[in-house]
């Protein structure tokens, strides 16, 4: 499993533990839903602004996003 992969696996569990859609998320980043799904899928990495982004988001950490061990 990629970093990217990981990511996004840790990405989809907190969204979804926040009761957030892959729409509302992609809505807060100014992006289209698919384009959203491509971080989750692990297809498109992340860039440091919007691991902020999200972090803040999804009330999580940085090392919470890229945790290997959850």
């Amino acid at each position: 499993m990629t970093i990217a992969q990981i990511v996004g696996e840790n990405l989809k569990s907190a969204r979804k533990a926040k009761g957030l859609t892959q729409k509302q998320v992609a809505a807060y980043l100014n992006k289209y839903q698919p384009d959203y799904s491509e971080y989750e899928s692990g297809l498109v990495q992340l860039d440091y602004e919007k691991i902020i982004s999200l972090c803040k988001l999804l009330d999580i950490t940085p090392n919470d996003l890229f945790s290997v061990n959850k």
